[in-house]
């Protein structure tokens, strides 16, 4: 039995494979229409989550399976003081496999270690958000036709978002990735990030402002200031517009630049750039669906 974890638990080359699952399931949806008839999908989310749940709910039910869960630990025997350990040997009779998100780092973690079914980390604290990594690889290899050999902008929270530390480790494996990482000071990479780089002599560079780097990037990754990260309101509210992308600044840009986005949007992305053919992050939720059903039928050996 196997658990996802963390983006690495993946080799470059289970990744492919993976990829091309998902890229199949794109091109012909009704060949897996049933595959997953009888199964059942536990999601069990201690925080709150509106994208990722209702994607995996959505991959589960389009692979023909049911699904089943909570969407807050007040809504679960969490309120009553059960432990995460407990709580997926329960769910472990009720469902094949488990898609959780937990405000702590590494309870998911703790889950795996207990559980009878496979466990899906959607999401630890600040920690790790494994299948926001593989939506992103699969959307760059899916639209770029390659992992690697480009330049890309990691721009906003570089501090607490762990969808960016997640990224950076998983593109490290590829070869010739350039970085830029855009933010404040206040919300620059952590240390431990940029030594590993250096450990590894991968090329990055560090600018405060969007316009430095723009004509050089092949992919711009924006990111939202994260209000539930911060310790008062105050440094939320000085740093929270610190960057804005608009049409001016997509104009400085390559003509075949993407720009990401995790979701959810607060400001940091203008509306009038969506409709920029460039801008690709609600064509990213698509494939978040996609690599989903792919990571379910793979943890649970279903082939089609």
């Amino acid at each position: 039995m196997r658990h996802l974890m963390n983006p690495l638990d993946f080799t470059t080359g289970e990744l492919d494979s993976l990829f091309d699952l998902a890229n199949d399931i794109e091109k012909n949806p009704s060949k897996y229409a049933h595959a997953c008839e009888g199964k059942k999908l536990a999601t069990c989310f201690y925080e709150p989550s509106t994208r990722t749940r209702l994607s995996f709910e959505s991959a589960m039910l389009s692979l023909g399976g049911q699904v089943i869960g909570f969407s807050d630990a007040g809504s679960s025997s969490a309120s009553k003081g059960e432990s995460v350990a407990d709580t997926i040997r329960v769910i472990s009779c009720f469902a094949d496999i488990c898609a959780m998100r937990h405000p702590k780092e590494g309870a998911p973690m703790v889950a795996a270690e207990r559980s009878g079914i496979p466990v899906i980390n959607a999401g630890d604290g600040g920690h790790q958000h494994p299948t926001q990594t593989l939506t992103d690889l699969l959307t760059i290899r899916s639209l770029k036709g390659r992992l690697g050999n480009f330049t890309i902008g990691l721009c906003g929270d570089l501090k607490f978002g762990r969808t960016v530390h997640s990224l950076i480790n998983a593109l490290v494996r590829y070869p010739n990735i350039h970085f830029y990482f855009i933010s404040p000071p206040e919300l620059r990479v952590p240390d431990y990030i940029t030594d590993m780089l250096k450990e590894k002599k991968i090329v990055y560079k560090e600018v405060i402002r969007l316009e430095e780097c723009m004509p050089m990037l092949d992919l711009l990754y924006m990111t939202r200031v994260q209000r539930e990260r911060f310790f008062n309101e105050e440094d939320y509210v000085r740093l929270k517009d610190f960057y804005i992308l608009n049409t001016p600044k997509m104009a400085m840009a390559k003509k075949d630049m993407l720009v990401l986005h995790p979701l959810p949007r607060v400001n940091e992305i203008s509306v009038e750039v969506d409709d920029d053919p460039r801008a690709v992050y609600f064509k990213q939720v698509q494939y978040g669906v996609y690599v989903r059903m792919a990571l379910i039928l793979t943890l649970l050996e279903i082939q089609v």
